[in-house]
């Protein structure tokens, strides 16, 4: 792999926008190409951002030699089909998560990025962000003792979006679990692994999206309550309690700048500060699997997608959560 490592955007919308201003941040990385089934669309990413090309279909930017890496940044229900694409053309992707609706679609995906023997990661990128890292490190370390509880939540008012737009529209795998209920359970899935047993319960838009769920995991000797919703916004602070001590951090605890480590002794807040955004650490970790010609990441593993997306199943079945183009 080459020096410098060149991008390719499939899917130039919100989060597209936040991902490029932070590989700008980051060294050895640049943005070569942007593609959107609008050329109009691509073109003024490219202009904004400072690419070489603007393509008006995807398939373009999968033939672009000079794009080394693929970011797939579409609605949830496009991930499947555009990633299979630009592996089979050789591309190595970062997919946004989730990356398949469901666990056959992951399943799909693990099994082309196998037989291609190509680079594939679900850009989780709360993994990455330096408080949480730190975090795990310290929960690993027994600074804590063994976790027995833990809260997360993430809820922001999306009941004046569009019906059929990506978050109320079922159709597009919309609802609050896929989009930002993925948060919660990947933060009792890092600190306490897969629990026993699941209950969840859920309310659902008059479109048939769901909007609410509440959700509890059960461990041997530990217990997560999770939350995800669209009906209004929460304080989004995270709570991970052990046997003489906890960890608290700073809202909006996905993407936090740190956390407060409450020990019997002292409480001590600990500022760390993400460059840029925070997207920088999911694209240096790219960067790193590429040059280390690795296939999968040793922090967010493919196996690690697999127990996600096999945790976000389980939810939205005990809730009565079913896409329309499941059945």
């Amino acid at each position: 792999m080459k020096d410098s490592i060149g991008w390719g955007i499939l899917g130039p919308g919100k989060i597209a926008h936040s991902f490029v201003n932070d590989l700008k941040l980051v060294k050895g990385g640049r943005l070569i190409a942007a593609a959107s089934r609008d050329l109009t669309r691509a073109e003024s990413f490219i202009s904004e951002h400072g690419g070489d090309y603007a393509f008006g279909s995807y398939e373009e930017l999968f033939q672009c030699d000079a794009v080394d890496v693929i970011y797939i940044a579409t609605p949830h229900t496009g991930h499947m089909e555009w990633a299979i694409k630009a592996m089979q053309s050789g591309k190595p992707v970062l997919c946004e998560k989730p990356l398949g609706v469901n666990l056959g679609q992951v399943k799909q995906l693990l099994a082309v990025a196998k037989e291609q023997q190509v680079f594939l990661m679900e850009a989780l990128w709360s993994r990455f962000n330096p408080s949480i890292q730190k975090v795990k490190q310290l929960i690993d370390q027994n600074e804590i003792g063994k976790v027995s509880y833990i809260h997360a939540d993430f809820a922001f008012y999306g009941l004046d979006r569009d019906e059929k737009g990506r978050i109320l529209n079922p159709d597009l795998a919309g609802g609050s679990i896929l989009d930002i209920g993925i948060y919660p359970i990947f933060l009792a899935y890092l600190i306490l692994g897969k629990p026993q047993s699941i209950q969840a319960s859920s309310n659902f838009h008059q479109s048939g999206a769901e909007i609410q769920t509440s959700m509890m995991f059960k461990y041997q000797n530990a217990q997560a309550l999770l939350y995800s919703g669209l009906t209004s916004s929460s304080q989004m602070q995270a709570e991970i309690q052990g046997e003489y001590g906890a960890i608290y951090l700073d809202s909006r605890w996905h993407e936090t700048q740190g956390f407060t480590l409450q020990t019997e002794d002292e409480k001590v807040h600990h500022e760390v500060l993400t460059v840029g955004k925070g997207y920088s650490y999911e694209i240096e970790e790219v960067h790193n699997c590429l040059k280390n010609n690795r296939l999968e990441s040793e922090l967010w593993s493919h196996q690690n997608s697999i127990d996600l997306i096999s945790l976000l199943d389980n939810v939205r079945n005990k809730a009565g959560v079913v896409f329309p183009f499941e059945t």
